[in-house]
């Protein structure tokens, strides 16, 4: 097929492209209020190479001519250029990234500019772009997030038999080791990565070629840019294509899972350095002081993050009712989608940046862990399972140990200084092997199977985590 000329406005650089329907200009106000460049100048990389796609396939099917071609290729390379050098002009006059850089290339490269658009509108580019940025960012993230868990598996490694108490209501319940604790992280931040990973393949589909909203009459190769720009395939309705932002919801959603996880390690590592409990420190370099009160350190890193979950549990919610009253196709409502997202990728990045360099900071003071377990009577499950062990019902021996913590509590002893006459007064089944079973490692290494506390489990619990991060990465290179 020769190469088609396609018509274009002959002030398309300096005006609107459908500045010829209107009698008057909008407002100032109105030009600031609809105009998205301060912020979406950001998908620029990923406009420029969804652009170069798109004319490559209009070359390819005859729509535009190989100099065509070769003179927007030149163009944008050197808009490449201009926006890495920050010379780059952007106006607010035009409105948005596509048509500063639509623009500034037909002031390069004269009509060859002008043809670039056949084909597609500003809604499915804008689709495209979204996408192609958000799927590097969710690439960006998932190593991230690799690289927090690898940072717990080393202090988790380190801590592997480090006794501390394991809590439900905030109450000391049983005792578990420091390792396991934090491998509790390490499997919620796995999950995190799966739902980052899942997510990236309905990210990683086309809407270019869907234009407006119904398609073009154009003779495009949809396919061909679908495998130039690396998407898994294309979207399949064009109402669909450029109007749904389910893929962008389903981000900030996981996102808000990273966080709400984030959050809730945060809480604990404030709660532990506070002086009342005192089972860690944290770096100087993540901990302000106050104003007024100079011995004071405070953990204002961990209190942000925590603070900054809600942030981004908003831009979910703001997403959600974004979409919720959109009838087919395309409106300008989601212009308003922008915002959100790339404040939920930049939070989640630093958090988690920042996560992996406290974790391997924060200093664990044993005595006071282990101290802590002792006060709680934590092993008082321990002795109903030994009892049970040796034939007593468990809720007979629930209600013996329950007494003997009664005697315990009144007398200021933990259950391990009552005598033997003592314990075997609440039951004669108890003989003096009874004591190794109220220590508190010879309560963790007592849960000695899959998912346990046991310090045998915790390094067979990082091994195999090790080896799946390992597995994940050679994938992620191969890919």
């Amino acid at each position: 097929m020769s190469a088609q000329k396609p018509p274009a406005e002959t002030n398309a650089s300096t005006a609107k492209v459908w500045s010829g329907r209107f009698s008057e200009p909008v407002t100032e106000l109105v030009k600031r209020f609809t105009a998205s460049v301060t912020f979406d100048q950001r998908l620029a990389r990923a406009d420029i190479q969804g652009s170069l796609a798109h004319a490559a396939m209009l070359a390819k099917v005859g729509v535009i001519s190989p100099q065509d071609l070769s003179d927007i290729g030149r163009g944008m390379a050197q808009i490449t250029a201009e926006i890495s050098a920050e010379t780059f002009e952007w106006d607010i006059a035009r409105e948005d990234v596509h048509m500063n850089i639509e623009a500034r290339l037909i002031a390069i490269i004269g009509d060859a500019g002008k043809r670039l658009h056949t084909g597609r509108s500003r809604n499915d580019q804008v689709a495209t772009d979204i996408r192609l940025w958000l799927r590097d960012e969710i690439d960006d993230l998932v190593e991230r997030l690799r690289v927090l868990q690898s940072a717990l598996l080393d202090v988790a490694n380190h801590h592997a038999a480090t006794i501390m108490p394991g809590f439900t209501h905030l109450q000391v319940a049983q005792p578990v080791t420091f390792g396991h604790h934090l491998m509790a992280y390490v499997e919620m931040l796995a999950r995190d990565e799966a739902r980052l990973v899942d997510c990236r393949k309905r990210v990683n589909r086309l809407p270019l070629g869907a234009a407006a909203l119904a398609g073009t009459s154009y003779p495009i190769d949809r396919q061909h840019v679908a495998d130039a720009l690396g998407f898994d395939g294309v979207c399949e309705n064009s109402l669909d294509a450029v109007s749904d932002r389910d893929f962008a919801i389903e981000f900030v959603g996981a996102a808000a899972l990273i966080m709400t996880h984030l959050s809730r390690f945060s809480e604990e590592l404030i709660i532990w350095m506070s002086q009342s409990v005192a089972f860690i420190d944290l770096p100087d370099r993540f901990c302000y002081s106050s104003s007024i009160m100079p011995q004071k350190k405070n953990p204002d890193v961990p209190e942000l993050i925590r603070g900054k979950t809600g942030r981004v549990n908003g831009h979910l919610v703001a997403l959600l009712t974004l979409m919720k009253g959109q009838p087919l196709a395309y409106n300008k409502d989601n212009q308003e989608d922008k915002e959100p997202l790339f404040d939920t990728v930049d939070t989640v990045r630093d958090s988690l940046t920042i996560m992996a360099d406290l974790a391997t900071g924060i200093v664990v003071k044993e005595d006071n862990m282990r101290n802590a377990v002792l006060k709680g009577f934590a092993t008082a499950t321990d002795l109903a399972d030994y009892l049970v062990k040796r034939g007593v019902a468990f809720r007979d021996a629930h209600e013996a140990v329950a007494t003997a913590v009664r005697l315990a509590n009144q007398s200021n002893r933990r259950l391990e200084d009552l005598s033997l006459e003592e314990l075997r007064s609440f039951s004669s089944h108890i003989t003096d092997d009874v004591y190794a079973v109220l220590s508190p490692e010879g309560s963790a290494a007592a849960r000695n199977h899959i998912g346990g506390t046991a310090p045998e489990q915790v390094r067979s619990a990082i091994a195999r985590a090790r080896i799946r991060l390992s597995a994940a990465r050679g994938q992620s290179a191969i890919a």
